[in-house]
C-alpha cells in the first residue's frame, strides 16, 4: 500500500456519502440551502484526491498494477454514484442517460480485464481522460446550479433543463470515448479474444 493508494481509497469511501446526504439531509440536520455547499466540498475532495494520487504515484515512482486498477474504478464509483444520486429528488435526471456512463465503464473494465488475463495491457486513452473531465464539469455545474435553486433564485425547470443538457453532452462524449478506445485497441482486443 502506497500513499497514492490511500488517496484512491479515500474517494471510494467518500462516494456513498453523496446519495446519503442528498436524500437524507434533513435527518443529518443540514439546511437545504447548505446542502449544495456540502456536496461541492465532497466533490472537491474527491476530484483533488484524484489529482493528488496520480501526482504522488508518478513523483515517488509508485505507479503500480493495483493503482492502475483502483484509480479508474474509484473514478467510476465516485462519478456514477453522483449521477445516480441526481436521478432522485427534485432534479430527477433521466436514468437512461446515467446508464450510458455505467455501461461504458463496465464494458471498458471488462475488456481491460479480459486482455490482462491474456497478458495484454490496454493503455488509457486521452479521450478517456477527457471523458472524466467532462463528467466532472457536468457534476460541478449541477451543484453550482443547485445553489441558486435552493435559494429560490432559479426555477426547477431551468435547473433541470441545464443539468440534463450538461449530462447529455457528457454521455455523448462517453460513447465517443468508448468507440475511440475500442478502435485504437482493436488489434489487441482481437488477439485477446481469439
Amino acid at each position: 500500500m502506497s500513499l497514492a493508494h490511500y488517496f484512491t481509497f479515500l474517494r471510494i469511501l467518500i462516494s456513498p456519502a453523496f446519495p446519503i446526504l442528498y436524500l437524507e439531509y434533513e435527518w443529518f440536520g443540514i439546511p437545504l440551502k447548505a446542502l449544495p455547499f456540502v456536496l461541492l466540498f465532497l466533490l472537491c475532495v474527491c476530484e483533488s484526491s484524484d489529482l493528488v494520487d496520480g501526482i504522488i504515484a508518478r513523483r515517488r515512482n509508485q505507479v503500480t498494477d493495483l493503482g492502475k486498477v483502483l484509480d479508474p474504478m474509484a473514478d467510476s464509483i465516485t462519478r456514477i454514484s453522483l449521477f445516480l444520486t441526481f436521478t432522485q429528488g427534485p432534479l430527477a435526471l433521466p436514468l437512461s442517460i446515467v446508464l450510458i456512463f455505467l455501461y461504458r465503464d463496465f464494458l471498458i473494465s471488462t475488456l481491460r480485464t479480459l486482455c490482462a488475463l491474456r497478458g495484454i495491457a490496454l493503455a488509457a486513452r486521452f479521450s478517456g481522460k477527457m471523458k472524466a473531465v467532462i463528467q466532472a464539469i457536468a457534476l460541478f455545474l449541477i451543484l453550482l446550479l443547485m445553489i441558486p435553486y435552493t435559494q429560490g433564485l432559479l426555477s426547477l425547470e431551468m435547473f433541470r433543463q441545464v443539468s440534463i443538457c450538461a449530462v447529455s453532452v457528457a454521455a455523448v462524449y462517453a460513447v465517443i470515448s468508448a468507440v475511440d478506445y475500442f478502435y485504437a485497441n482493436r488489434m489487441f482486443i482481437k488477439k485477446a479474444l481469439s
